[in-house]
């Protein structure tokens, strides 16, 4: 049996899988204030439990937040404090026992995508997760392109609007400061669920993330796109204008196609790419 751990900005699920089978799953709400040690306990009080219940022989873990691969640590997170370069892989090791594997979660939740979900048969695949941040994981072939430094895949901090409102990570007009739920909320005072129900609203704001996405269809010409998230959630109020738009922007000559469509696992891709990572560490 494998565990699945996914460490998001919002909250954190974990799931045991037999075979091709999610037989368990659990999912908290983050508490930011509490920082990486509220998390790390909460981690570890089910892991210890977990270990009494199920005979677990791997664990994959995507984290929401920069990977070193390589090395197998925790570079930070943006969302969460007191997580820089943190060796979750060491913690989790001790509690249970077993090899542990873990990338960051855009990139496992498009091995998920690619192995189980909407993502099956196309490759290359874009996978973009559209939540609290915004993350992208490059998929062909049966592996994630992780890049020379780990850092492949970062969709959320390219600069579409370079004279936009400044981002976390310090620049200004990032794809993830203009697009993703955090600032949504904090720029309107709304959720982005509702948001996301206003047409008016989602005209305007499928411009700027036709902008971001088409930056990956321009230099990687995915088979598919698939974006997952909370905001993927919104179907086709979303879908439809955002497709319209990429294609009035998609430089005329290019035939690349525009193939967007919702992650089919829903709150569970991260989860079930967690499992596809494990798979390939034994």
């Amino acid at each position: 049996m494998i565990l699945a751990i996914d460490i998001g900005g919002s909250k954190f699920s974990m799931a045991v899988f037999t075979d091709d089978r999610m037989v368990r799953r659990d999912s908290r709400a983050t508490d930011a204030a509490g920082g990486r040690d509220w998390m790390a306990g909460q981690i570890r009080s089910n892991l210890l439990s977990w270990k009494q219940e199920f005979p677990i022989s791997a664990c994959g873990i995507g984290f929401g937040g920069p990977v070193h691969f390589a090395d197998q640590r925790v570079v930070l997170s943006t969302h969460v404090d007191g997580w820089r370069d943190f060796d979750l892989c060491g913690m989790v090791r001790e509690a249970i026992g077993v090899p542990v594997v873990m990338d960051n979660d855009a990139n496992v939740g498009a091995l998920g995508e690619a192995e189980f979900g909407a993502g099956k048969g196309y490759s290359p695949l874009f996978y973009m997760t559209l939540s609290t941040g915004i993350g992208g994981g490059i998929y062909e072939a049966g592996r994630i392109w992780r890049g020379a430094d780990s850092y492949g895949g970062e969709i959320g901090h390219l600069t579409i609007r370079p004279e936009g409102p400044l981002c976390l990570c310090g620049a200004r007009g990032c794809f993830e400061r203009m697009c993703c739920g955090l600032w949504l909320e904090r720029d309107y005072g709304k959720p982005a669920r509702e948001l996301m129900e206003d047409a008016g609203f989602v005209e305007h704001y499928v411009v700027d993330l036709a902008l971001g996405l088409k930056a990956a269809i321009m230099l990687l010409n995915p088979g598919r796109i698939v974006i997952g998230g909370g905001i993927g959630k919104a179907g086709d109020r979303l879908f439809v204008p955002l497709r319209a738009e990429l294609r009035r922007q998609i430089t005329s000559w290019s035939c690349a196609r525009v193939d967007v469509v919702p992650a089919a696992l829903g709150d569970d891709s991260v989860l079930w790419g967690a499992l596809a990572l494990a798979r390939q560490a034994l």
